[in-house]
């Protein structure tokens, strides 16, 4: 019986053509995510097959050459870019005499060593034990069953028993913890509701660029690199937009073909950042190969977890890898930007996401001249706080007359029956220009001319 051993980086790669070639894309993706994960690829293996073979998924000839090739290479492990069985990854094990990983096994263990956050590292082991849990048989060769004889009774379970059932308990107490951080993290999504300021979710293929993006637009500092799933914790900045509401930027974990479910399950909570965004900022690798069919994987898992109808703006980066190619914007037959063509690291055409986005919420945006009097300071903070402050002045009275830019939420807030803040509205410039007096309206007036906001109630 085969003892697996518990080290070893030498890594032969195996990728099967199922149907189709493997080209070459793919077997980049596959060898970065190798090194990523820390191993040294000692050998390459791939083959053609029209379906996988039940035991050992490349048929036995196939392992015979992968035998040998691990054997010449002195290979301690074999990855295989495929979902494989646990029956499959055991036979292989056995007859390759060495450890075997399948591509899901492999992303966890990327994700096991890029975590940082205390939230993060409870989703990676939560993702890990549930992945074991069907595993179990591959890590033991020994205590299969129970040892008879005086003294030699065991407590009427197995070892893989007692493991399932100390892994069940850990898998609850996970949850149990996670729930807990979702929860906090619902809070604080709660009073950025409140505040009524747009969010904004940055997603992707792993290695687009995303984190490079948010650290341009936030300077935020956030861990960026030029390897797969630099960063896994959601970070989320403010972000001053020209002529618009500011948003909330957040950038999360990025997506990969064939992304294994026990991830995107653990990492629902983090991914929830996506799901309360009112954009959707889709970064592209505009030098890839692939990007079409990467968009494709990263629409696939857009709708698993539920976000396939909020808007979304397509940013193609890395144009300084395309000879010929600058930035631009291009815009759909209503006019309204969809496609943003720059590069994150160069700097070009930021200034034109910058205005696409100011565009998109501008159009779902507001402008009100408020007259504050000198009690009026919470009010003044909050718009401060909230809005986009277009022009301020200070009133002979010791108030300020402003002009600002709320969103459509905002005004609600503002000037709708349960209004939380005093204030006084000015009339409409198209009104003041035309020298109207503006009292058809049922706002009630004040002996100084301000007009009270309808609804709003004085605060404490």
């Amino acid at each position: 019986m085969f003892e697996r051993p518990r080290s070893g980086e030498r890594a032969v790669l195996v990728q099967l053509a199922l149907g189709q070639p493997v080209d070459a894309d793919a077997k980049l993706e596959l060898q970065l995510l190798a090194a990523a994960a820390g191993a040294l690829e000692v050998g390459y293996l791939t083959g053609s097959r029209d379906r996988p073979d039940p035991g050992l998924f490349i048929g036995t000839g196939k392992a015979d050459e992968l035998k040998a090739l691990v054997d010449a290479s002195e290979a301690e492990l074999v990855i295989f870019d495929h979902a494989l069985s646990p029956a499959q990854e055991r036979n292989l094990e056995r007859r390759l005499q060495c450890r075997v990983i399948e591509r899901s096994g492999l992303i966890l263990d990327i994700f096991a060593q890029r975590a940082r956050s205390f939230e993060g590292k409870l989703q990676v082991e939560l993702a890990q034990l549930r992945h074991l849990s069907t595993r179990l048989v591959r890590g033991w060769t020994h205590l299969e069953r129970q040892k008879g004889g005086i003294g030699l009774r065991g407590p009427g379970e197995t070892q893989l028993e007692t493991d399932r059932r100390l892994l069940g308990a850990r898998i609850a107490l996970l949850r149990s913890r996670l729930s807990r951080i979702e929860t906090q993290r619902a809070q604080g999504r709660r009073a950025r509701d409140r505040a009524e300021i747009p969010t904004v979710s940055l997603v992707g293929y792993t290695n687009a660029g995303k984190s490079t993006l948010f650290n341009q637009l936030t300077q935020a500092g956030v861990f960026q690199a030029d390897q797969l799933f630099a960063t896994l914790d959601p970070t989320v900045r403010r972000v001053d937009l020209p002529d618009a509401p500011s948003v909330l930027l957040a950038d999360t974990v990025g997506f990969v073909s064939q992304l294994p479910h026990e991830l995107v399950a653990a990492f629902r909570s983090t991914l929830q950042e996506t799901r309360s965004a009112d954009l959707l900022l889709h970064v592209v690798d505009a030098g890839s190969e692939q990007r079409e069919r990467r968009m494709q994987d990263v629409d696939a898992v857009l709708q698993e977890i539920g976000v396939e109808d909020t808007p979304c703006i397509h940013v193609f980066n890395k144009i300084d890898t395309l000879p010929g190619t600058g930035a631009r914007v291009d815009r759909d037959a209503d006019g309204l930007p969809r496609r943003v063509w720059l590069s994150a690291r160069s700097g070009e055409g930021l200034e034109l996401l910058a205005a696409a986005l100011a565009e998109h919420f501008r159009g779902e945006s507001a402008r009100e001249r408020l007259l504050l009097g000198p009690a009026d300071g919470g009010l003044r903070a909050w718009l401060f706080a909230n809005a986009r402050i277009v022009s301020e002045a200070s009133t002979e009275q010791g108030g300020w007359e402003m002009e600002v830019e709320l969103s459509r939420a905002q005004r609600e807030r503002l000037l709708g029956d349960r209004g939380e803040w005093r204030g006084r509205l000015l009339e409409p410039a198209a009104t003041l220009e035309d020298g109207g007096d503006g009292d058809g309206d049922g706002a009630e007036s004040d002996s100084s001319g301000q007009r009270s906001l309808p609804g709003c109630v004085p605060s404490p």
